[in-house]
């Protein structure tokens, strides 16, 4: 089997986890990533930390190389790896690269192939341009918090770092779509993007609301800011969600429902009408559902065509059966940890089925090996490491 970016090495210095989730896909998919670490804490990583389970799923496929990125020497060695590399990747504060002499133009000037890509929080320039970025800071300014939870409750952020994983799967994209370009153009070029401006991207259509109508979304709880009824309903034992937009749908619904007056009631018969009486809807809707349990509602409607499902916590996931199919947790055999599980690709190739190739490694795993293919004798490797380079 050959994985389709075996061709593309990678230089990774990114952190925490915008930077890592944008590499990850590279390196889950072949590419030869080299995550440059600080000697000593790995850029805070040591103890539990680095085998914890964010650290482990987001750095699997890598290699490691400590290097001191501070001195002369490993700035050397730094751009030595430049020459035969095909992609950098940094989520520093947008100064921080300028000072160590590590920034685009730099880059360029050594390998003008080199595709570059830059992480921040607000953008490389700009009023907040300098400001560090956070996930859920950007959550709130980027609008997601303002219609996230049950109207009237406040701002509410997201279960997930929404923002730093955008951002990272927009810059994995924007890399991507580069070293397409190269192929035509020769040259690499500055991917840049930022948690703000991933994060009002996947707002979506709720800033497109604004932008065309100028409609402000509101809070919509557990229901569809759209299509009704959809949402989360109480069975006899939990609850499940529901989701009976189109016409079609919404007829099969109400014949399962038992209540082919829906049909015709004035409050219920369009959309606009049960937009507008929805709380009245939900609660005719919840009054018949708490009758039966989760496991016969969904039957009934998934068997009449009609989305439903349950709503699982974490470990339930994993044991359902299609997601069992799907093989969403991943197998890898870590020398410390063990035989571990870790989330895998939700992306399917036919001719490269994914599978997690390494455990994420530890700091500086790969210096020796990493520093020899590149010319460096072991005397000159053993004194990097007496003068703190490696």
């Amino acid at each position: 089997m050959t994985l389709p970016l075996v061709h593309i090495k990678v230089l990774d210095l990114t952190r925490v986890r915008a930077g890592p989730t944008a590499v990850r896909q590279l390196a889950d998919w072949g590419a030869d990533v080299i995550k440059i670490e600080q000697p000593g804490d790995g850029g805070g990583t040591l103890g539990g930390a680095r085998h914890g389970p964010d650290f482990q799923n987001l750095h699997r496929n890598k290699r490691s190389l400590s290097l001191n990125l501070k001195s002369d020497q490993g700035r050397e060695i730094f751009f030595k790896l430049v020459n035969d590399a095909d992609v950098v990747v940094e989520n520093y504060r947008p100064d921080v690269k300028f000072r160590l002499g590590i920034d685009y133009e730099k880059v360029k000037a050594a390998n003008p192939q080199v595709v570059y890509a830059s992480i921040s929080g607000f953008g490389q320039d700009g009023p907040y341009g300098h400001l560090p970025g956070f996930d859920q800071v950007a959550q709130g300014m980027g609008g997601l918090m303002s219609i996230t939870g049950l109207p009237g409750q406040g701002p509410v952020r997201a279960g997930i770092p929404v923002a730093d994983l955008s951002a990272g799967l927009y810059t994995a994209l924007g890399i991507l779509t580069a070293l397409i370009g190269r192929q035509h153009t020769g040259t690499g070029q500055w991917v840049q993007a930022s948690l703000l401006e991933a994060q009002i991207a996947m707002l979506d259509f709720q800033a497109e609301r604004w932008l065309l109508d100028g409609e402000v979304a509101p809070q919509a709880g557990n229901n569809h800011p759209t299509g009704i009824p959809t949402g989360v309903f109480a069975t006899a034992d939990g609850h499940i969600n529901i989701a009976a937009t189109g016409a079609a749908i919404y007829e099969r619904f109400c014949e399962v429902m038992q209540r082919p007056d829906w049909l015709t009631d004035e409050r219920f018969r369009s959309p606009g009408a049960r937009s507008k009486n929805r709380d009245a809807m939900n609660a005719e809707i919840e009054a018949i559902t708490v009758g039966r349990s989760s496991e016969a509602w969904i039957k009934a409607f998934n068997d009449a065509g009609v989305p439903a499902g349950y709503i699982y916590s974490i470990d339930e996931v994993f044991n359902d059966p299609q997601v069992k199919h799907l093989q969403m947790a991943s197998p890898v055999h870590h020398p410390e940890l063990g035989d571990i599980n870790l989330v895998a690709q939700p992306v399917t190739l036919s001719d490269a089925p994914f599978r997690i190739r390494s455990a994420t490694p530890k700091l500086g795993e790969h210096t020796d090996e990493v520093l020899s293919a590149i010319g460096y004798t072991d005397g000159e490797i053993e004194q990097f490491r007496l003068d703190e380079v490696v």
